[in-house]
């Protein structure tokens, strides 16, 4: 499945996206697990560990991680940095200090709109800093209120 969706990815984004997708999965956390969510690959706590599941589809696994390469731009949709401001703070610091174009994100999505502005180092270290357990935790920390 990931090997078809990069391939299919445009030539323009393929490299650096496949390059984002190896960043990702060396720094993931264990416990998360791949697969393929909403025409994404995506990185999610599986239902053995979290049989909830998503609170608005609870039989799919809990969704953490989403990469999408778009016409226009690479997508990281990180629910960590959402749910997080303090993690959501460190991010945008560091990115100020290491790239100088403007960040381009919205709530959970951070956009690049050039393959050689992605801070892949920066993106594993974010990758690196949420668990599963602590995900779960914040996720339903939010879906209580």
């Amino acid at each position: 499945m990931k090997n078809t969706y990069i391939e299919l990815v445009d030539e323009k984004w393929r490299e650096g996206f496949a390059k984002l997708v190896d960043v990702v999965e060396s720094n993931l956390p264990e416990g998360f697990e791949e697969s393929m969510n909403y025409d994404m690959i995506s990185y999610v706590v599986p239902l053995s560990t979290y049989p909830k599941g998503y609170h608005c589809t609870p039989n799919t696994p809990l969704p953490f991680i989403s990469l999408a390469a778009q016409k226009r731009h690479i997508a990281v949709y990180h629910m960590g940095i959402y749910s997080d401001p303090a993690l959501l703070s460190w991010f945008q610091e560091e990115y100020m200090k290491r790239v100088p174009t403007k960040l381009n994100m919205g709530k959970s999505c951070i956009r690049f709109t050039s393959t050689k502005t992605i801070p892949y180092e920066l993106i594993g270290k974010l990758v690196s800093k949420m668990t599963p357990a602590q995900w779960i935790s914040k996720y339903e920390g939010e879906i209580n209120k």
